[in-house]
């Protein structure tokens, strides 16, 4: 057998909160959501989720307490669902407060403008098992999200909220302070192990 290849890591920052979420692509068609208390550097893993999120289409409320995503699941193509969809949910869950279905890659997702607002790409209409509440849909542009290059090699970097440089390489994220790089967690040997939302992911948003 050859040697495993590391996931690879790609991080959202809640804007106004010490908190982040950590999107880990692999093994295989898998994906899954941890959440990263930043100040303390703590990690409480989430959702395993057997399709693929787009992490540049995704954001974190400023609050931290809401995650906006793109994702997409062939298995779900010929449901009311389709393939691919927008949603929102509490992080590390992909519990769906409010779905879009999309039936296409193009677009999805979007950003936060407030705590409870946000611009979406190309969705419109809600699932019927999905409604809007709690979170009005505003005007205004969606940028994607992407890596400020600032580490060489690293699938990504940027900056933290105490504007410390963190960065994924190899399956595993750092920080470096004073040119010495800090091992902060390592993903490389989670396993995806599916397991339903805890009840917190399900309350709906005020």
């Amino acid at each position: 057998m050859g040697t495993p290849v590391p996931p690879r890591l790609f991080v959202i920052m809640a804007a106004k909160a010490p908190v982040a979420v950590v999107i880990r692509r692999g093994p295989a068609a898998w994906t899954r959501l941890t959440l990263w208390q930043t100040q303390q550097d703590q990690f409480t893993p989430g959702t395993w989720f057997h399709g693929r999120i787009f992490a540049d289409k995704c954001d974190l409320s400023p609050d931290g307490e809401l995650f906006l995503y793109a994702a997409y699941q062939g298995s779900r193509f010929r449901t009311t669902y389709s393939d691919s969809w927008t949603a929102i949910s509490r992080p590390p869950w992909l519990h769906a407060l409010a779905l879009w279905p999309m039936g296409t890659t193009y677009g999805g997702g979007g950003r936060f403008r407030g705590n409870r607002q946000v611009v979406l790409r190309g969705a419109t209409k809600t699932h019927k098992d999905h409604p809007l509440q709690g979170v009005e849909v505003v005007q205004g542009n969606a940028p994607y999200q992407r890596s400020t290059g600032e580490v060489e090699g690293a699938q990504w970097s940027g900056r933290d909220q105490q504007n410390r440089l963190v960065f994924a390489a190899h399956g595993c994220l750092f920080a470096r302070m004073g040119g010495c790089d800090t091992l902060l967690a390592d993903f490389g040997a989670e396993r995806p192990d599916s397991q339903p939302p805890p009840a917190a992911a399900k309350r709906a948003i005020r």
